[in-house]
C-alpha cells in the first residue's frame, strides 16, 4: 500500500514538471516573439524618421566640431522658403555660441541647384499687404547679415544654379567653391524687383563696372568664370565634390589656413585649365566705359553710342526691365559702394517693403515666373524718363516702423 501511493506522488510529480516545463517555453517563445515585434516597430519607426528627415526642405546636422547644412528642396531647384530660412538663421547662431563649432559647411542635395533664390512666387502670390511681404525678407537679411560676421569659417559648395537668394547664403562667407556646374546670376530687374540680399555690398565690389553690369543686366556666369569675377574664390571639378567634402570633414581643427590650403590644392590640380581667358575679358573695356555713366540714361546713351553688336544685345536686355528696378539698383550699388554689410542689408530692407507696396513686383512675378510668358511685363513706368529722382529716392526712406537692425 505505501508502495503504491509512493507511486502515485512520483507519477503526479512528473505530470506537475511536465505542465509547468510546457508553460514555461511557451511563455519564452510568446516573450521572444513580442521582444521581436517590438525591434520590428523600432526599426520601422526609424526607418519612418530618417524618411521624414529626407523630406525636409533644409537638412542641419553636426559632424563633430563641423555643422553642416544641406538644402534639400529640389523640385523647386532649392528655392528659400520662409522655414527654411527660420531653421537656418537660428541653428548658425547657436554654432556660433558654441565653442566647440569650429566650422560650417552648406551644400545641396542633386547637382541642378546650389539655391535658384528666394521663393519669390509664394511672396508674389500671397499679395500685397500679407505679413509674408515683411517677414520673409526680414528673416532672410539677418540671415545674410549673420553668414557675413560668423566668427567660425563658412564654406559653401556650389554645385548648379546659385542665384538671387542663394548667392545671400553663400558669397558672404569666406570659402565659395564653385563647379563647372555652377550658374551665377542676379537677375531681379527682370522681375521688377532688385538685387538684394547684399548685393549693394558685394556687387561694387568687383573689379571696375561689373557688378553694375551684372546687376542691371543680370548677366550670367558660369564655372571658372565666377571665380574670375571675383564671386567665387575656389573652384573644383563637379566629380571631385564629394572628395573635397571629405577632406574638409576630416580636419581635425579647421581654421581659415587648414581650409584654404585644402581648397587651395583642388584649384592648382587644374591650373592649366583655369588659365582660360575669363568670357567677359573682351568686353571689360566696353562694360567699364558704357556702364560708367552716371545715371541709367547715361548708360543707355553709351551703349547707343558704342552701336557695337555687344552693346545692342545690352540694349535689348535693359529694355525688358522693369524701368524702376533699372533705377533701384543703380542707387542702391552707387550708395553700397561705402557702407558695410549690415548697412547695405538695413537699405535693402527699406528698399524691398517700399516694392512690396508697388505693383512692378507683383506684376513681373506672375507674368514671367507664375505665367510663365515669354513676352516682358507691362510696367508702370514704361520709360526711365517717367521716373523723378524723388519718386527714386522715397524707397530709401525709413519705413515707418522698424523691423530689421533697428531701422
Amino acid at each position: 500500500m505505501i508502495r503504491q501511493l509512493g507511486n502515485v506522488q512520483t507519477f503526479l510529480a512528473i505530470v506537475l514538471f511536465v505542465i509547468c516545463f510546457t508553460k514555461m517555453r511557451y511563455y519564452c517563445i510568446g516573450r521572444a516573439f513580442c521582444l521581436r515585434s517590438q525591434t520590428g516597430r523600432t526599426y520601422r519607426k526609424m526607418s519612418t524618421t530618417s524618411a521624414g528627415a529626407a523630406t525636409d526642405e533644409v537638412l542641419l546636422e553636426r559632424t563633430g566640431n563641423k555643422g553642416i547644412i544641406t538644402l534639400n528642396r529640389p523640385k523647386a531647384l532649392h528655392s528659400l522658403s520662409l522655414s527654411m530660412v527660420k531653421k537656418i538663421y537660428p541653428q548658425l547662431k547657436s554654432w556660433e555660441m558654441d565653442n566647440t563649432m569650429k566650422m560650417v559647411l552648406i551644400k545641396a542635395t542633386g547637382d541642378k541647384a546650389f539655391c535658384a533664390g528666394g521663393d519669390v512666387k509664394t511672396i508674389a502670390q500671397s499679395g500685397k499687404g500679407s505679413a509674408i511681404t515683411d517677414e520673409f525678407f526680414r528673416e532672410e537679411y539677418r540671415m545674410n547679415n549673420i553668414i557675413g560676421s560668423l566668427a567660425i569659417p563658412y564654406v559653401s559648395l556650389i554645385n548648379g544654379i546659385v542665384m538671387g537668394g542663394g548667392v545671400g547664403i553663400s558669397v558672404h562667407g569666406p570659402f565659395r567653391v564653385v563647379t563647372e556646374k555652377a550658374v551665377f546670376a542676379m537677375p531681379e530687374t527682370a522681375i521688377g524687383f532688385f538685387p538684394d540680399v547684399g548685393a549693394s555690398h558685394f556687387l561694387p565690389r568687383l573689379p571696375g563696372k561689373l557688378g553694375l553690369f551684372l546687376g542691371l543686366t543680370g548677366h550670367r556666369l558660369t564655372g571658372r568664370d565666377i571665380v574670375k569675377a571675383g564671386v567665387g574664390t575656389h573652384f573644383v571639378p563637379s566629380d571631385r565634390l564629394n572628395e573635397l567634402e571629405k577632406d574638409l570633414i576630416r580636419l581635425e581643427a579647421p581654421d581659415i589656413h587648414s581650409i584654404d590650403k585644402i581648397l587651395t590644392k583642388y584649384s592648382e590640380q587644374w591650373e592649366q585649365d583655369f588659365k582660360k581667358e575669363f568670357s567677359l575679358k573682351q568686353y571689360i573695356g566696353r562694360i567699364n566705359s558704357a556702364f560708367g555713366g552716371q545715371s541709367v540714361e547715361e548708360i543707355v546713351e553709351n551703349l547707343k553710342k558704342d552701336n557695337s553688336e555687344w552693346s545692342k544685345q545690352q540694349l535689348d536686355i535693359m529694355s525688358r526691365m522693369s524701368p524702376m528696378s533699372l533705377k533701384l539698383t543703380y542707387e542702391e550699388l552707387r550708395r553700397g559702394h561705402n557702407l558695410t554689410l549690415p548697412e547695405c542689408l538695413k537699405m535693402e530692407f527699406r528698399i524691398s517693403q517700399h516694392c512690396m507696396a508697388n505693383e512692378d513686383f507683383f506684376t513681373g512675378v506672375t507674368h514671367l515666373l507664375v505665367n510663365k510668358s515669354k513676352e516682358p511685363p507691362v510696367w508702370k513706368h514704361r520709360t526711365l524718363e517717367e521716373i523723378s529722382a524723388q519718386e527714386v529716392d522715397s524707397y530709401f526712406q525709413p519705413l515707418t516702423a522698424p523691423h530689421l537692425f533697428g531701422i
